[in-house]
């Protein structure tokens, strides 16, 4: 079984499963899967795991992300993007860079947002672009997100483009019609890229069709963004048995390796004691 993670930056026009299809296709690997949704209309990284690594898919989701967008004003369409219909026009009131920076300043920070229709999160077992795709609209619950960083790039022909650095869950298609209305009017999406995934850069990533099983990051490698602890002796055989135990760190959350690799990811409890999260070896 081919094992490991790949960078991968997405193509515009086709959906995330399908780059992941493309890759299980040419490495010959059913077991597949990707960090972090991106609509066929946005482009930039995807990580994709393969084999056994898609064991790591939770610690790796969790992982803030970087998004460039375009945000066109003045319209708004059902999906929040350029792939919609034009559901409200609106004028736009005269604008400078410097009034935009300090709307722009207003986002930072922990928020509530309200995921849109046109998504893939599921209600009763069915994602809700399929409701919207029949004209259904679905009560939706807010989520609590947050915006780390955010600024303007650039702003002409009434088009915006910023930079934002969010947590997990944010739909930066939410976020820009919420800028547009702040700025007084409307707006939606007319690019996305996604630059950052947590330590892994865009820049490093690869076309889909241009894969190869040397390109494969190991399962150690793509963790090393986490605390770790090397242990030996008894200790590491309670760690391969999952068995809880005390260790002499105080990180929440930590890779526990020995003389062979990593073993498991443990997690502290409120006693103190470690417990297993997920088996590696």
């Amino acid at each position: 079984m081919i094992s490991g993670s790949l960078l991968i930056n997405k193509e515009i026009g086709l959906t995330s499963r399908q780059e992941v299809n493309n890759i299980s296709h040419i490495l010959k690997e059913k077991k597949a899967g990707h960090i972090g949704t991106l609509d066929p209309f946005a482009d930039g990284l995807l990580i994709v795991l393969l084999g056994s690594s898609t064991k790591i898919s939770p610690f790796l989701e969790i992982m803030d992300k970087t998004y460039i967008a375009t945000l066109k004003l003045g319209s708004q369409t059902d999906t929040g993007d350029l792939t919609g219909n034009v559901v409200e026009q609106k004028e736009i009131k005269p604008l400078n860079n410097e009034k935009i920076t300090q709307i722009l300043e207003h986002f930072k920070g922990k928020q509530l947002q309200t995921p849109p229709m046109y998504s893939a999160l599921k209600v009763n077992g069915k994602e809700l672009y399929k409701y919207a795709r029949e004209g259904k609209e679905i009560e939706r619950k807010q989520r609590e997100i947050e915006v780390f960083d955010i600024k303007l790039l650039d702003y002409k022909n009434n088009e915006l483009t910023f930079e934002a650095k969010v947590s997990k869950g944010t739909y930066i298609r939410t976020l820009g019609e919420d800028i547009a209305k702040a700025l007084g009017t409307v707006g939606h999406l007319a690019k996305l890229t996604r630059t950052e995934v947590g330590p892994y850069k865009l820049e490093d990533a690869i076309k889909s069709k241009d894969v190869k099983e040397s390109d494969l990051i190991p399962m150690s490698k793509m963790l090393e963004f986490m605390p770790s602890c090397e242990v030996e002796g008894e200790l590491a055989k309670k760690a391969l048995n999952g068995m809880h135990f005390r260790l002499p760190i105080n990180d929440q959350r930590v890779l526990l390796k020995d003389k062979d690799g990593i073993i498991a990811i443990y997690e502290r409890l409120e006693s103190g004691v470690y417990s297993p999260v997920r088996g590696l070896r």
